[in-house]
C-alpha cells in the first residue's frame, strides 16, 4: 500500500477536533503578526483574485470526496495557480495547491504528465463550481475559460480522515464527472448549496451555452479511461551530491 493509501497510526494530530494542536495565540503575537502586515507587501497574496467552491474526489481512493475552496491567482491568460482551503472560513485549513493550464498548453505536456490532471469542463457545465456570492452574469467569462482547461491537484492535508496536521504524503485529487465513482455525493452538494443558497441545479442550466473543448484528451481524468488511479509512495534513496541538470 502507497504512503498517500495509509492512515497514519492514532497520534496527537489525529481526532474529531479540527483545531490544530497547541496554544492559543498571544496577544503579543498577534502584534507581531499585525505589525509585519504594515510593513511587509505580501504581493503574492494580493495576487489572488477570485474564490470558487467545487468538490475533490482522491485519485487513489474514489469513495472520499471533499469541499473545496480555492482562492486563485492569474500569472498569464493561459495560466493559474491557486491555495485550496477546506472552506471559506479565517480558522480554514491550508489543504493542497492545483495548478490551472489552458487546453493549448495541456497537448504540449508529455503523456506520462498528461496522466496526472483532471479536466474542468463537467464541473463547469454541472453546476458543481461555483464563485460564492458573485452573480452568474459575472462570472460567465471566467466560467467559460475555465471549461477548457485542465488542472493538477495535491492535497498535502487529508482533513476528512481526521488529521489534525498534514500527514504523511501528498495524494493527488480528480475533479467530479458524470459517471460512478466520479459522481459528487447528493448530501455533500446539497450541503453546499444551503450554505450559499444557491441551487446547483438552476446554475447548471443557466450554463447550457457555455462551450466545451471539441475533445478532452484522453489521458487526462485517466481512471475514466483506464481504472486506475495514483499514490505516492516514500522511498529510501541515495543523496545526489551534485544536481543532475545545469
Amino acid at each position: 500500500m502507497a504512503s498517500s493509501d495509509k492512515s497514519p497510526v492514532p497520534t496527537p494530530a489525529k481526532g474529531n477536533d479540527p483545531t490544530p494542536p497547541g496554544e492559543p495565540m498571544k496577544m503579543g503575537q498577534h502584534f507581531i503578526d499585525k505589525s509585519a502586515m504594515m510593513v511587509q507587501s505580501l504581493k503574492p497574496i494580493k495576487q489572488i483574485s477570485q474564490h470558487v467552491c467545487s468538490f475533490a474526489i482522491y485519485s487513489h481512493d474514489m469513495s472520499r470526496q471533499i469541499e473545496t475552496h480555492h482562492y486563485c491567482s492569474r500569472l498569464n491568460q493561459e495560466f493559474l495557480q491557486c491555495a485550496v482551503y477546506d472552506s471559506d472560513q479565517n480558522h480554514a485549513r491550508l489543504v493542497g495547491v492545483e495548478y490551472i493550464v489552458s487546453d493549448d498548453i495541456f497537448e504540449t505536456l508529455p503523456p506520462e504528465e498528461q496522466k496526472l490532471w483532471h479536466s474542468h469542463a463537467y464541473e463547469i457545465k454541472s453546476g458543481l463550481l461555483v464563485t460564492p456570492r458573485v452573480p452568474e452574469m459575472i462570472a460567465m467569462p471566467e466560467l467559460e475559460n475555465l471549461a477548457k482547461t485542465y488542472g493538477k491537484f495535491w492535497c498535502t492535508w487529508q482533513v476528512d480522515r481526521g488529521d489534525k496536521l498534514p500527514l504523511g504524503a501528498p495524494s493527488l485529487m480528480m475533479s467530479p464527472q458524470g459517471v460512478s465513482p466520479g459522481l459528487v455525493r447528493p448530501d455533500m452538494l446539497h450541503e453546499r448549496d444551503v450554505k450559499y443558497n444557491i441551487s446547483s441545479e438552476s446554475i447548471k442550466s443557466s450554463r447550457l451555452e457555455i462551450e466545451e473543448p471539441e475533445m478532452i484528451n484522453p489521458m487526462a481524468d485517466y481512471w475514466k479511461q483506464h481504472g486506475k488511479g495514483f499514490a505516492i509512495d516514500f522511498v529510501e534513496t541515495e543523496m545526489k551530491v551534485k544536481a543532475p541538470f545545469p
